[in-house]
């Protein structure tokens, strides 16, 4: 039996670092269960994240965020480069992209860190051991993978009827359910328990 789970994220967006716990807690209990991280490229250049939504998030899932991203949060965000990077490591690494991410993660609502420019994820990249191509660390443009992947995002979204990000989309056998992710952020273990439930339905 077929059960593939798929996230449709931001690096750079608040709610999408909490909802990175879950699919960690999917990771570690149900290994068989195939994750696909699917970036949405939806911080351009042109956003900013208030305080308000970084003080719900907290709240509602625990996750914190240190003083040198708020410091940060002025600022305009362009996650471009961590969607190239996360559609090409689905491609080439998919075995790494939650390490991937979870690094981006770390960087970002951590370190301030921009993740804008191929410095920004240098260490990143040695830490990790990659082997991505320069195309893939810029902030120009959506790479070909990148651009495929934003291709698919549209088509799930079109199925579950809602553009809002995170989403987890549960697929098993010839069923597809939308996980109310909002109902594990305080204790992302009980996700485990969700999905295997759907899987013996």
């Amino acid at each position: 039996m077929s059960t593939q789970l798929y996230f449709i994220y931001d690096s750079h967006c608040p709610w999408s670092y909490a909802a990175t716990q879950l699919i960690s807690a999917v990771n570690d209990e149900l290994p068989n269960v195939k994750v696909h991280f699917l970036h949405s490229g939806m911080f351009d250049g042109d956003n900013k994240v208030d305080r308000k939504t970084v003080d719900t998030v907290t709240e509602l899932s625990n996750q914190t965020f240190a003083a040198a991203y708020l410091e940060e949060l002025p600022k305009t965000k362009d996650s471009t480069l961590a969607a190239n990077l996360m559609a090409w490591s689905q491609a080439k690494c998919a075995q790494k992209s939650l390490r991937i991410l979870q690094s981006l993660q770390e960087q970002h609502f951590q370190h301030g860190n921009p993740l804008e420019t191929a410095d920004d994820v240098a260490d990143i990249i040695a830490d990790l051991k990659l082997s991505a191509p320069t195309k893939v660390l810029q902030s120009e443009k959506f790479s070909k993978e990148a651009e495929y992947q934003l291709a698919d995002i549209e088509e799930i979204q079109e199925i579950i009827g809602t553009r809002a990000i995170p989403a987890l989309l549960l697929a098993h056998e010839d069923d597809l359910v939308l996980l109310n992710h909002n109902l594990y952020l305080l204790e992302p273990t009980a996700i485990v328990e969700a999905i295997q439930q759907e899987m013996n339905a």
